[in-house]
């Protein structure tokens, strides 16, 4: 419940058609299991007291009877339980003689609601016309179990503890139409839908339920949870699997298939707030007619198992990673064309370090240039070493040019810079931020005017883990006239080259090798001298490592988390890697930064975004440059180790 996040389940019990009390006993054992496992919002199917497959049983009151029987055994049974369920069965309406097919949303041996279904599938292995009537505008108040309850599907449940907590309800067949009730729901403020279904197998449909259930949750920006029916239905015709399915704002959390009991994992439900309060095209309403019912849950630390990748910029299965890098290159070599076209630059100018971003720079505009027709030749590649560059970067920024066929030029630096220093006053032994933001703008101020030589433009290397960090000498390396690799995290690079490196294995087993020698090669400016011909600067030792600043990135800005969430998230994600102390030191930088080197990022160069994240001051990350970061400080200095 805490940070937004609750435990939620899925429920398939293993019933027995119209034995309403036997399949009582196994809804409210079910349910104190789930209590029992920490979950506060449990959905069961459709019918679940009596059965869906019950047919023309329905008719007799016996049965109607059975099922009021049964849940009233559930209410009894479960009034000290917290947790808010929705069970399925069928409900009598006097004052109409009509039945509807009804969810009952109860909790500590209450109904707070009953929510009838609106579309009734009348077609193939389906009847449920011949017994049910629509619920579509339906809204009454009926005696259930000696208590009063509304029936309507105006219905949505609100929680009092947890604001951001809203219930919906549809049932089984209202999502597969063209105008499901949850899309009502949705802007009326459920950010949580329960769908309690029945929806039997066939040879492909998981996959389209799959898609279904998890599209609609995208949609509405949504937790969406699907409890199917399963074990103990009739199989007279049909066979149902219980394919039960937790997906929230498009991801599957959690699934299940062919077996009976939990289906569990957590929504983040201030994560969807988030995401709609930022979405201007998510429309929310509030329509008179709709009834928010209160219920209330006590705050407690949710327990979390749903997955959260240590690296969320990286895809892990290796096909979507691969599928994920060729669509990022072919992303930024377009907009480099484009760019290129419309400026008519005879040349691309590049600063190759040999270090990763410049390697990604230059393999980008390698791409372009292909997609231009044009000759590799059209790059100018400079290499231009000084006081820290090291033989290995040198030598594989000369090969990396010298394979991609690329026109390579060597400029040395060290002469010009000692002038500079001379004329400034700057000791050679001072190795202050000067002595290396003197080499770093120097390299700059090469590039631009080498692109003026040849009518070309200077192609940015700089990418976005650094402009969140600050990391880049301001009016060095931090400007070009396009930089290519803004909107690419750190943790993103790497696999983009080590992709292209596999890649061009076979037919260029050189490249690949140079290539694999760069990934190796610790993450430098080499601004400061050499010890003993290998790097003396580690860019992680100074600034932190950049799996654990990209992970803050994600959440604290594409997400909008506190300072305290990230910092849980990190410990989940990342705590078999990096100690409490260590994580919390490097958050603590991250915000310090990210606040401080605001100046930078309002002043960058164009680049394509490529991501959900991007830093640029046109796009989507808008801040002023003295903005404060005491609240997000005061934070983190509440959390201990």
């Amino acid at each position: 419940m805490r940070d937004g996040l609750i435990k939620i389940a899925a429920g398939t019990p293993s019933i027995r058609v119209a034995d309403c009390r036997y399949n009582a006993e196994q809804i409210f054992t079910l349910m104190r299991e789930a209590q029992q496992q920490g979950v506060k919002l449990l959905c069961l199917p459709e019918l679940c007291l009596t059965g869906y497959t019950c047919g023309d049983l329905f008719l007799q009151n016996t049965l109607l009877n059975g099922a009021e029987e049964g849940l009233e055994t559930i209410l009894e049974a479960t009034v000290n339980l917290e947790l808010v369920a929705a069970v399925g069965l069928p409900v009598r309406c006097n004052w109409n003689q009509k039945l509807y097919n009804c969810a009952a949303v109860i909790q500590k041996g209450k109904i707070l609601g009953l929510i009838p279904k609106i579309y009734l599938p009348n077609y193939n292995e389906f009847y449920e016309a011949r017994w049910f009537t629509s619920g579509e505008g339906v809204d009454c108040t009926i005696t259930l179990c000696g208590q009063q309850v509304p029936l309507s599907d105006q219905l949505t449940f609100w929680c009092e503890s947890m604001p951001d907590l809203v219930l919906g309800v549809e049932i089984c067949e209202d999502l597969w139409t063209a105008n499901p009730p949850s899309v009502r729901l949705a802007q009326s403020g459920a950010t949580v839908i329960l769908n309690l279904s029945a929806s039997n197998e066939l040879v492909g449909k998981s996959d389209y339920r799959r898609q279904l259930v998890a599209g609609q949750s995208a949609r509405l920006l949504c937790g969406y949870l699907y409890a199917n029916a399963g074990e103990g239905e009739s199989t007279t015709d049909v066979v149902f699997s219980g394919h039960n399915l937790i997906a929230e704002n498009g991801s599957l959390l959690a699934e299940r298939r062919f077996v009976t009991g939990l289906t569990m994992s957590e929504f983040d439900v201030s994560r969807l707030a988030y995401e709609r309060q930022r979405m201007t095209t998510f429309v929310s309403h509030t329509q008179s007619e709709v009834h928010r019912i209160p219920f209330s849950l006590s705050l407690e630390r949710t327990q979390l198992t749903r997955y959260i990748s240590p690296n969320p910029f990286v895809p892990e299965d290796e096909g979507d990673r691969k599928e994920r890098c060729n669509e990022i290159l072919c992303l930024a070599a377009l907009g480099l064309k484009k760019r290129l076209e419309h400026t008519r630059a005879k040349t691309a100018v590049v600063g190759l370090s040999g270090g990763l971003d410049s390697t990604l720079a230059i393999l980008i505009t390698a791409l372009a240039m292909k997609m231009l027709d044009r000759s590799p030749s059209d790059i100018i590649a400079v290499t231009m070493p000084c006081f820290g560059t090291t033989d290995r970067t040198r030598d594989n920024a000369v090969e990396l040019a010298e394979r991609l066929g690329a026109t390579l030029r060597r400029i040395d630096i060290g002469e010009a810079v000692k002038v500079h220093f001379k004329d400034i006053g700057q000791s050679m032994e001072d190795h202050s931020v000067t002595f290396e933001n003197g080499q770093a703008r120097e390299r700059t101020q090469v590039l631009m005017d080498i692109a003026n030589q040849t009518g070309g433009m200077v192609i940015g290397t700089g990418d976005l883990s650094e402009l969140a960090l600050g990391w880049a000498t301001y009016n060095g390396d931090h400007m070009s006239m396009y930089a290519v690799n803004a909107g690419i995290p750190k943790t993103l690079v790497r696999h983009l080259v080590s992709f292209i490196s596999s890649d061009k294995g076979e037919d260029d087993p050189r490249l690949s090798h140079v290539l694999e020698d760069i990934l190796d090669t610790p993450v430098s400016p080499e601004l400061l001298p050499a010890i003993e011909g290998k790097i003396s600067q580690k860019t992680e030792d100074l600034v932190g490592p950049y799996e654990l600043h990209d992970f803050f990135l994600y959440y604290a800005i594409r997400w909008g988390f506190s300072p305290r969430k990230v910092y849980r998230l990190a410990q989940y994600a990342l705590g078999k890697r990096y100690d409490r102390g260590t994580i919390l030191k490097w958050l603590h930088n991250f915000y310090r930064r990210f606040f401080t080197q605001q100046f930078k990022r309002s002043c960058l160069p164009d680049g394509p975004k490529v991501g959900s994240v991007t830093l640029s001051p046109r796009g989507d990350w808008r801040m002023p440059s003295d903005a404060v970061a005491a609240l997000w400080m005061a934070e983190l200095d509440t959390i201990s180790e």
